[in-house]
């Protein structure tokens, strides 16, 4: 229920009717009190949300706003009218600021509205936004922890950031064990700001960053837990436990991370295997860490490259630092190597080393190797005005594979010869 549709009426009709929040929808879920909230105030005229009574149609927010303040008003409901519904949960989302800013009493009494009180705190009334932040200042730290993914989501309104910093100020001063519950939080937001209180604080050890940074999937946290796991002053020198973890990470600016920790470690050698990796990213801070130890990583690569099928990535490293004069003429020879992934770094390398000649690498575009085609495109794509256009048009035959006529498209685009994908491409 994270949008104002159906589910989210017939949500806000039960409780108007009298069941609780929670009966009425998910509690837990942070769009539903979203949901919820936007749902009462566009709410068309029920006689229930607006308690209007038959003589005084033009003043529709009054009765309910004189029984929240516990008195009655100058046109209340006759004695034999139908009473109000006692549903404070729709009196917080009320249209009229008056209501809501008297439905905020009923907070002190009643924890399961907190949210409310929360998504008060961003209310576009400043009487209603004072109340709730007073209200909400008043309670303990602790009792913000569940209410960190609405907050957050709250956070990105204009007038979002008061609970924020309450949040952010209890997360600082609470209890470690409450910190890291919220690092296990499914939502992003949370658990990204969990992890970086926990590592302001020190909660976790670089041994447990580095797990986080090797197995977690996103990318942010991969680099604060990375970085912090090795950081100078967490540890005297990066224990080789912790670097070893970072250095079997799948996701090249973990390992990325452990390899240039090598260097303050003192094991620039271990950073030589580095020199191939996958990632360029990794290559360079191999490198890095192999020149600040007194070696250097171009006659490795040179060596390396005489027998590349062992480490493809070889050829892509010589180009990033290789010469010209000497070593363009390697790579070229290297695009005739049987294995695909030797030809793919091998047209990285010569994009390097600003090598690229149109003529000689148009034929790549015809390789059996989708990746191979790939790469020979992206090479190309600067220079695709200088292609026949000939060529281009006959590899966008529906006949060709389609990777090939993907890459000839990419390039008739580039050429400006093309504004769609041509049919039958895919």
């Amino acid at each position: 229920m994270d949008g104002w549709d159906g589910e989210t009426m017939r949500a806000v009709a039960r409780v108007g009717e009298g069941a609780t929040p929670e009966e009425a929808f998910d509690i837990a879920s942070a769009g539903a009190w979203l949901a919820f909230d936007d749902g009462v105030r566009n709410r068309d005229d029920p006689p229930w949300l607006w308690a209007r009574s038959p003589e005084e149609p033009e003043r529709p927010a009054r009765t309910l706003l004189d029984r929240l303040r516990g008195r009655a008003g100058s046109g209340a409901v006759p004695p034999a009218a139908p009473p109000v519904p006692d549903a404070p949960a729709i009196a917080l989302c009320h249209p009229d600021g008056r209501v809501r800013e008297a439905a905020l009493d009923a907070v002190r009494t009643a924890p399961e509205l907190r949210p409310l009180l929360v998504v008060r705190c961003a209310d576009w009334v400043a009487p209603v936004r004072e109340k709730a932040r007073a209200l909400l200042a008043g309670l303990p730290g602790d009792a913000l922890f569940p209410l960190a993914e609405l907050i957050l989501r709250l956070s990105r309104r204009a007038r979002g950031d008061f609970a924020r910093t309450l949040l952010e100020g209890a997360l600082r001063e609470g209890p470690a064990a409450e910190v890291l519950a919220l690092t296990a939080h499914p939502d992003r937001a949370t658990y990204r700001l969990a992890y970086r209180i926990a590592v302001e604080r020190g909660l976790l050890t670089p041994m447990e960053l580095a797990a986080t940074a090797a197995t977690c999937g996103d990318v942010a946290l991969q680099d604060l837990c990375a970085e912090a796991a090795v950081r100078p002053g967490a540890t005297p020198d990066p224990d080789a436990a912790v670097l070893d973890r970072l250095l079997a990470a799948r996701a090249p600016r973990v390992r990325a991370a452990g390899v240039t920790a090598l260097r303050r470690a003192g094991r620039h050698g271990d950073a030589e295997p580095f020199l191939v990796d996958r990632s360029g990213v990794v290559r360079a801070c191999a490198r890095y860490v192999l020149r600040q130890g007194g070696g250097d990583p171009l006659p490795v690569y040179r060596a390396l490259c005489a027998e590349p099928a062992a480490h493809p990535a070889a050829a892509a490293g010589l180009g990033e630092c290789g010469d010209r004069a000497t070593d363009a003429g390697t790579l070229w020879a290297l695009l005739g190597h049987p294995l695909p992934s030797v030809r793919v770094h091998a047209i990285s390398g010569l994009r390097a080393l600003d090598v690229v000649e149109r003529e000689r690498l148009t034929p790549l575009l015809d390789d059996p190797s989708p990746a191979v085609v790939r790469a020979a495109t992206r090479a190309l794509l600067p220079d695709a005005a200088g292609i026949p256009e000939h060529l281009l048009r006959e590899r966008s035959a529906a006949d060709r594979p389609r990777a090939v006529r993907v890459a000839a498209d990419r390039l008739l685009r580039a050429a400006g010869l093309q504004r769609r994908p041509a049919p039958g491409y895919r």
